[in-house]
């Protein structure tokens, strides 16, 4: 089955060729699909913040990263103090998401003395392995006719889970919220939905509660860049109120999860302020009056006491 599988871009949005680091720039979709070039861990780093890739991309980004710095690295004496001043520029770049987990797993094979390039591929193979295997579990949670209200962009997943469910004769559809200010929705989801053949219907954000009412989708189901140890989760901004509303209307809130940071609770998660030009001005057109004041929270958390169930991504280092 897994072989015959057909793979999103988003899937896998980033590749290591030679010394250099291709990058889907997601920021161009749907309307190009073009790759920007990484050449050193500084440029990586600004392409996270700028958000040229996010989700799983920027988790591979950053694994990829550290296999370029061991490729350019000429003197073997010093790659450990290297090592260490790229895991301090990676973990400096965006505070919700826990990168911290992948650079301190990265320096503690370093510290061990185990071959470090080839762990961090053995690594980036399992995370590839775990991914399929979320979908496909996240699949048997679905029924023939069932309609998904998704937000935001769980980089693949879906369509895999849509390909999965059809795999089994259950066919399905998703209503996407546009995702707002950054479009996720819209440009991205609905995008790789399509492209995979799947029905994909395009709503404003704050359509979610009309949706409801009106019964046009049964299951909710999106990502989470942070998941708690008590199993909150830290997602893209208006998560939240769609878990409220779920249970509100007695559909079940299913959440495909990052692996546990160090977080004890959701009230332990940073969150990422984004700058107030992101809502203020959109692909260089301005969508408010000069002088206009914004405030843009990236992320909401949302209680487990919403969350039906989650699918666990299980990632063993």
């Amino acid at each position: 089955m897994t072989k015959n599988l057909k793979f999103s871009p988003l899937f896998w949005p980033i590749k290591l060729k030679g010394n250099t680091i291709y990058i889907l720039d997601e920021t161009l979709l749907p309307h190009k699909e073009k790759y920007i070039k990484a050449k050193t861990y500084s440029q990586s780093c600004q392409a996270i913040r700028q958000m040229r890739t996010r989700a799983v991309g920027q988790v591979i980004l950053v694994l990829y990263t550290f296999l370029m710095v061991i490729k350019n690295n000429k003197d073997k004496k010093n790659l450990s103090s290297t090592l260490a001043k790229v895991a301090k520029a990676i973990n400096s770049t965006r505070p919700t998401l826990s990168f911290k987990f992948l650079t301190d797993m990265v320096l503690g094979w370093d510290s061990a003395g185990v071959p470090l390039a080839r762990s961090i591929l053995e690594f980036l193979e399992v995370l590839k392995n775990a991914r399929i295997k979320q979908a496909e579990n996240a699949s048997k949670l679905l029924k023939d006719k069932d309609i998904i209200l998704t937000h935001c962009n769980v980089s693949g997943l879906l369509p895999l889970i849509a390909e999965f469910s059809k795999a089994k004769g259950r066919k399905v559809s998703f209503f996407v919220t546009e995702t707002r200010p950054y479009l996720q929705g819209s440009r991205l989801t609905a995008w790789e939905l399509m492209r995979g053949g799947f029905d994909a219907t395009i709503i404003t954000d704050n359509m979610v509660a009309q949706v409801m009412e009106e019964g046009k989708i049964n299951k909710v189901m999106v990502g989470s860049d942070n998941l708690a140890k008590n199993g909150d989760i830290a997602n893209k901004i208006g998560t939240y109120q769609i878990a409220i509303l779920a249970k509100h209307f007695k559909i079940p809130f299913y959440v495909l999860c990052a692996p546990v940071s160090g977080a004890r609770t959701g009230k332990d998660i940073k969150i990422e302020i984004r700058p107030d030009k992101e809502l203020l001005i959109y692909q260089g057109l301005n969508l408010a009056p000069k002088g206009a004041k914004a405030y843009y929270p990236a992320f909401d958390i949302t209680p487990s006491k919403f969350i039906t169930k989650h699918i666990y991504l299980e990632v063993k280092s």
